[in-house]
């Protein structure tokens, strides 16, 4: 299997736990090697209670397969932070944004898939945000 080059944002996975056409591709993109975030995960949860009305039960199952399926998981350590920061000011990034991102570039990642960022912006001439609902 080729190492996992893509991160993926927490938006994804929600979309690859909703029905339609967003769901379809979120699922697609689980099927490739990815990277996530603890961070991603966390709000994966958060969002999967207070939105798709998942039970606990159904959340804590989602997260344990999430966790198998992906490549590696980027924890938040201080120096990820330090980068957020930054690349928060550079890129004009919301914080949140900031520290997936961070943890995007520490992971080496080549793509970070997120609707939520301008696709096509380009990070330190190495990380490329994609919008695969495009």
């Amino acid at each position: 299997m080729p190492p996992a080059r893509s991160f993926l944002d927490t938006n994804i996975l929600v979309y690859a736990f909703s029905e339609g056409a967003r769901a379809e591709v979120a699922q697609s993109l689980l099927v490739e090697p990815f990277i996530l975030s603890v961070q991603a995960l966390n709000e994966f949860s958060n969002v999967g209670r207070k939105k798709l009305g998942m039970s606990w039960s159904d959340i804590e199952y989602a997260v344990a397969n999430l966790i198998t399926m992906s490549s590696s998981i980027v924890p938040l350590d201080e120096q990820i932070t330090a980068s957020a920061l930054d690349l928060a000011q550079r890129y004009n990034l919301a914080f949140n944004d900031a520290l997936m991102v961070a943890a995007a570039c520490s992971a080496d990642c080549e793509r970070f898939y997120s609707e939520d960022l301008n696709a096509g912006l380009v990070i330190d001439a190495g990380l490329t945000v994609v919008n695969p609902f495009r």
